[in-house]
């Protein structure tokens, strides 16, 4: 029997929509959009680059009680707003993932609140036991 567990984070939007930070099922690990909000104190910044960084923190504590980490991650999805905010965002980026090259896309749509500048989904693999 494959093991699957939800991992959440303490966000208010998890209890109040229904949903998990992450999910482990195998070896997969899929880690919901994650925003810039410090979900201990469900604050969020006004710069986008801080809110890409918080996003980063956000998911590296979801996959680091899945144990995995950022070399781990082999597809990553950016939802962005404004697609101006994107390129300041990279540098921080790049940082996570420069080394690690996972499949990309960059996708400019609405998010459910306004002080929203980003949000970032990946997924996952485990490495073997």
């Amino acid at each position: 029997m494959t093991e699957r567990r939800a991992i959440l984070s303490g966000s208010a939007f998890e209890e109040q929509i229904g949903y998990a930070r992450a999910v482990v099922d195998g070896d997969w690990v899929h880690v919901s959009g994650t925003t810039g909000f410090d979900y201990t104190t469900m604050t969020i910044s006004d710069d986008v680059v801080e809110q890409a960084r918080q996003c980063l923190r956000n998911i590296e504590a979801a996959l680091a009680e899945a144990e995995c980490t950022f070399a781990d991650v082999v597809r990553v999805r950016y939802l962005l707003p404004d697609r101006e905010d994107f390129e300041p965002c990279w540098p921080v980026l790049r940082q996570a993932f420069g080394e690690v090259r996972p499949a990309a896309t960059m996708l400019v749509c609405g998010l459910a609140d306004p002080r929203m500048k980003i949000e970032t989904e990946v997924y996952a693999r485990r490495p073997a036991a």
